[in-house]
């Protein structure tokens, strides 16, 4: 099994009715601006211990690193979760995008406070796909909180037109009928071993000795022996709202910190999306109001480029961030 060469330490953190789960690397230098690394959908923060690994070969090696649960995945619950059982993650039918955007608001102000920063004092911010998509919204909303941004795939969604909106409420309505119904519950495996199989599935790049580490981290045994994902059903319910792309290009706009978007060569969108529906080229006409932005290319990878080649990108955020 993969072993970490640099082991993270666990933190917990009242953020919004949540106990929010942090895991730190690297010396908590005071007035040092942290690294905060936000993890995708039905992931988790330990999904950055490749690159975390990766980057004590480089001029970020003592960079003090945090990466967050969101709420509703790994370690992070509502306050009124049952902690006996690890699925259970409290009461919560859906999640929203603006829910992301004021726990990470409140994040930026707690992390900075224990560094002895001002709350507002900017930081560096990396997400990964829903993880990247929040960092550059909220790059827009607070740009003077950010001092750099790296998006790792975060894409965003297809257009939406207004005609699509009864349909959308209706299929929201749906998914919390199903939901309620335990037609969304998540699979469970047997053991450790079939969660590792699980992800290599996925993602076929991913080694053994990593799927099996991650494994651990990713999912959980409950009272049967049964292992289960970390990750609230309930974030399989649809958004009731469409997705505006219209609103988040002006929020974009207003992107002030250097952004640097990384890409797989493997062309996730192409995989997603029906030919036409939303392509790569289109992501690349969207970025085009970012006023000071650059793409990077990430060979022999798919998504999860961190955990594919996570010394390539390492070599990246190393030259971006110690510009």
């Amino acid at each position: 099994m993969y072993q970490a060469r640099i082991p993270s330490r666990s933190e917990y953190l009242p953020i919004r009715s949540y106990r929010y789960h942090l895991r730190r690397w690297g010396p908590a230098t005071p007035g040092e601006a942290p690294l905060i690394l936000l993890h995708g959908w039905m992931d988790v923060a330990a999904s950055w211990q490749f690159v975390v690994d990766a980057l004590a070969d480089t001029a970020l090696g003592q960079r003090h690193l945090v990466a967050p649960d969101w709420r509703g995945f790994g370690l992070t619950r509502s306050c009124h979760a049952n902690d006996e059982h690890p699925s259970h993650y409290g009461d919560a039918d859906h999640y929203t995008f603006a829910d992301y955007l004021a726990d990470l608001d409140l994040l930026i102000a707690r992390i900075n406070e224990g560094l002895n920063r001002a709350p507002d004092a900017p930081v560096d911010l990396v997400g990964h796909s829903m993880g990247g998509n929040v960092a550059m919204l909220y790059s827009g909303i607070r740009p003077q909180r950010v001092r750099r941004l790296v998006n790792l795939e975060g894409f965003g969604m297809p257009a939406s037109r207004p005609s699509q909106a009864p349909g959308r409420y209706a299929k929201w309505l749906d998914a919390l009928q199903g939901l309620r119904q335990g037609e969304l519950a998540l699979k469970t495996y047997a053991d450790v071993h079939g969660v590792a199989r699980r992800l290599m599935k996925t993602n076929p790049r991913l080694p053994a000795g990593h799927a099996l580490w991650l494994a651990h981290h990713w999912a959980a045994p409950n009272a049967q022996g049964q292992w289960e994902i970390l990750g609230d059903p309930a974030h399989k319910v649809i958004s009731a709202q469409l997705y505006r792309a219209d609103e988040t290009l002006e929020i974009w706009k207003r992107i002030t910190a250097p952004v640097l978007a990384v890409e797989a060569t493997d062309d996730s969108l192409a995989q997603w999306f029906k030919q036409g529906e939303y392509s790569l080229a289109e992501y690349h006409e969207r970025l085009r109001v970012v006023p000071n932005h650059r793409i990077e290319v990430i060979q022999d990878a798919g998504h999860m480029l961190h955990h594919d080649q996570p010394q390539a990108l390492a070599r990246l955020l190393e030259t971006f961030l110690c510009q």
